[in-house]
């Protein structure tokens, strides 16, 4: 299959390498171009994982996003959310009926980044997707070389519009058998596991993120009063989704520390991480994605879904509240929040039909 993937931070890196030795007909795509050089001079990368070592030739290397999507059936999208604005307006005159975007995860990105795209006259027929997490736990160990630590064995994924999900599932299902259905694409974001897992661990680590030149905060940062805030959380994330009519499964975060049952199926997925110790990292408060991308907009967006569900839902609003401190933003008034979607004013029946649907 030919498969574009744009971007170039770890989950990026990975899927080249990974879809690659699969077999599938990739281009890679970044912004970046010096960043890109290396792959450009030698469009090779290294890949390591539980196999061992190995170079993985990667069949294009994109500086022209459009050369990257021409002919993609799938254009997987596996960079944080802050970045799906810019490249939805980037990739927006490519885009033809048929393809299908997969965003992992994607909060709620499906609905905006297709918002984009149909906001500069773009018209094309195309499926956009999300799921809960990334296919790979991995890490850039240098400009070519990429470490998986372990892969995703369900991917619950939901698509916009919804009447075409069918395809969607098809296309990506012939890239990763794991895929699972959801509802729509509201109820595939609602399985993003970033805003569940990461806000928890950095806003209640904040003291030695700041202090150590390095910290792990999957290891010594995952204490019980962490996790029983992580559990918490994860149940009013669970609580949005039964009162929004999002039938099970839920995939409680809790599986991903206690059975095979969650997005990584093996419970060792949690040691195989702190084992590689490349999340031993120094931790920007201000900037780095987990407050930019899982709280900032993460959420922040599920806060407001919660608003507007009418669930009770004090653990999420605190969290945002603290994480409003620290980076001196009401963190309510985010970008990515129902009501700056303009999504607010519907009512559950008038969302589920433009979900459905599309827009006219």
């Amino acid at each position: 299959m030919k498969v574009a993937v744009l971007g170039g931070g770890h989950g990026c890196y990975a899927a080249a390498a990974d879809l690659s030795e699969q077999g599938h007909e990739v281009r890679l795509w970044r912004r970046d171009t010096a960043q890109l050089q290396p792959l450009l001079d030698r469009p090779v990368m290294t890949l390591k994982d539980e196999a061992g070592e190995r170079e993985i030739p990667i069949a294009k290397i994109c500086a022209d996003i459009g050369e990257a999507i021409a002919g993609a059936d799938l254009v997987l999208i596996p960079s944080p959310a802050i970045a799906q604005e810019d490249i939805a307006r980037a990739m927006a005159p490519h885009l033809t009926d048929g393809q299908v975007v997969f965003l992992p995860p994607g909060t709620f990105g499906s609905f905006i980044m297709s918002e984009i795209v149909r906001g500069t006259g773009n018209k094309a027929d195309v499926s956009w997707a999300e799921t809960g997490t990334l296919p790979w736990l991995a890490r850039k160990h240098g400009d070519t070389v990429i470490n998986i630590t372990t892969r995703a064995t369900r991917l619950p994924t939901g698509v916009y519009p919804a009447r075409n999900t069918d395809h969607a599932l098809a296309v990506i299902g012939k890239v990763f058998p794991s895929v699972e259905r959801c509802e729509d694409a509201l109820s595939g974001a609602l399985m993003n596991a970033g805003p569940i897992i990461h806000p928890p661990l950095i806003m209640m680590n904040a003291g030695p993120l700041e202090h150590f030149p390095a910290w792990d905060i999957h290891n010594e940062g995952t204490q019980p009063s962490v996790r029983a805030v992580t559990t918490q959380l994860d149940n009013e994330r669970m609580r949005i989704r039964e009162a929004l009519g999002y039938g099970a499964p839920h995939f409680p975060l809790s599986d991903h520390y206690e059975n095979d049952q969650w997005m990584y199926g093996d419970r060792s997925s949690h040691s195989k991480l702190v084992k590689s110790g490349d999340w031993r990292e120094k931790i920007d408060l201000q900037e780095h994605r987990y407050m930019r991308e899982d709280t900032m907009l993460g959420l922040a967006f599920f806060a407001s879904v919660a608003d507007w569900a009418g669930v009770d839902a004090p653990v999420t609003k605190g969290l945002l509240a603290i994480a409003g401190a620290i980076v001196g933003e009401d963190l309510r008034q985010g970008r990515r929040t129902l009501a700056s979607l303009g999504l607010d004013t519907m009512n559950r029946e008038q969302l589920q039909a433009m979900l459905h649907a599309g827009r006219a």
